[in-house]
This record gives structure tokens, sequence and C-alpha cells, in this order.
């Protein structure tokens, strides 16, 4: 997970991001709470200034840019440097292990999934948040990226795609949440939060870690 450029050098703007769309941001962290479970041990990767982690009551992340790395320490966060294909944890760690918007920024998915596999303990959960590149704002997201300063560099998954990847790293057992249903601009009110995907741009995942079988 080295695209943190973008995140280190235009922190503020990433910030202001979270003001100006204060419902969107409220919807999907609603969708993102929906599907993690509570009271337990959890870790984000790329947790940023801590916008998710610290209503969620995450307490652990990973995070390559420094200066947001630095909010998330001011916020309680025990924020490491470190990237998603190579955590900077023992294995069977966590219960579960969250990303939000982050998948479109790592350097190799696979490896960062089965890194992510790895530091949960026996079924932990994946939980990855993320827009859905087939939905109206996945495709404007694409259509604009090369003039966003944050998703210039950024790779974009639809839900199938995602689902095929955690298959393939040792996950099953799927649920997910879907919100966002209109464009940004329009949200002005409090957005649903449905089960499933394919109405909504924005959409959460999680998968269980497969359980060893003795053989």
């Amino acid at each position: 997970m080295v695209k943190s450029a973008a995140f280190e050098k235009y922190t503020l703007e990433y910030e202001q991001w979270f003001e100006k769309n204060r419902m969107v941001y409220e919807a999907e962290l609603r969708a993102v709470r929906a599907l993690i479970p509570q009271g337990r041990s959890g870790m984000e990767i790329g947790v940023g200034t801590g916008r998710f982690a610290v209503p969620l009551g995450i307490k652990v992340g990973v995070e390559p840019s420094r200066s947001m790395r630095s909010l998330a320490l001011k916020q309680g966060i025990k924020a490491l440097g470190g990237a998603a294909e190579n955590l900077p944890f023992k294995d069977s760690t966590f219960t579960h292990v969250l990303m939000v918007t982050t998948i479109c920024f790592l350097d190799d998915v696979n490896k960062a999934f089965c890194e992510a596999h790895r530091v949960l303990s026996e079924g932990g959960c994946l939980i990855i948040g993320f827009v859905d590149s087939s939905s109206p704002v996945g495709q404007e997201y694409l259509k604009n990226k090369n003039s966003s300063v944050f998703y210039r560099e950024a790779t974009f998954y639809s839900a199938d795609e995602v689902i095929a990847i955690m298959k393939k790293t040792g996950f099953h057992d799927f649920e997910s949440r879907q919100t966002i249903f209109s464009d940004l601009p329009e949200i002005t009110g409090k957005e649903v939060v449905k089960t499933g995907y394919g109405q909504g741009s924005f959409i959460v995942i999680r998968g269980k870690k497969k359980e060893q079988v003795d053989r």
C-alpha cells in the first residue's frame, strides 16, 4: 500500500471531504458498522486519520502516510507505519480486519488479503468498504480519475470482483450492505442502508476466515 503520496500532501483536503459530504460519510459509517463485530479486537488497514476507526471502536491501525498517521495517533489510535501486503503483526492477532476505501490503492490485493487472513484469528472476519466500480459513483470516479489528486492511481473493483478475490484468499460466508443511491451532491439527508449489493455505490462486504479442518 504505497500509493500514499497524495494523502501525505493533501491531508487537509482529505479531511475537508468528510465535512463537505457529512451525510455521505455518515451513511458509509452506518453501512460499515452493520457488519462490525461488537466488543472484539479489530484492526484497520489504511486507517487514515481515524475517521472510521474511532467511531467503530477500533484501536489499532496501519497507515503509510505519516501526516495522516499523526492525526490518527492524536485520536487515540495506535497507528503504525506499514503496508497492507506486509502487516507488522503476529499470526491470529485480531478478530476482525477492516479496510475502507483502501482496496483501490493497494499494490497487490491478493497479497494484502492473504496478510489480513494471516493476522485474523480462527473464524475472524475481513470487512471491505469500497466504491463499486460498476455503480454510478464508481463510473463517475473512473471517468474523472485523472483529474483527482487521490484517485489518479487508483484501481476500482466491482463487488463481484472483491468477493472473488476474498474467496481465493481463504474467506467464505459472505454478508454485504450497500448505501449511496444518489449522486453525492444530492445527498442532503439520512441515506438508507440496505442488505446486498448491486444498487448502491458504496458497498461493504464481510467474509469469514475459514477454520482449519483437522485431517
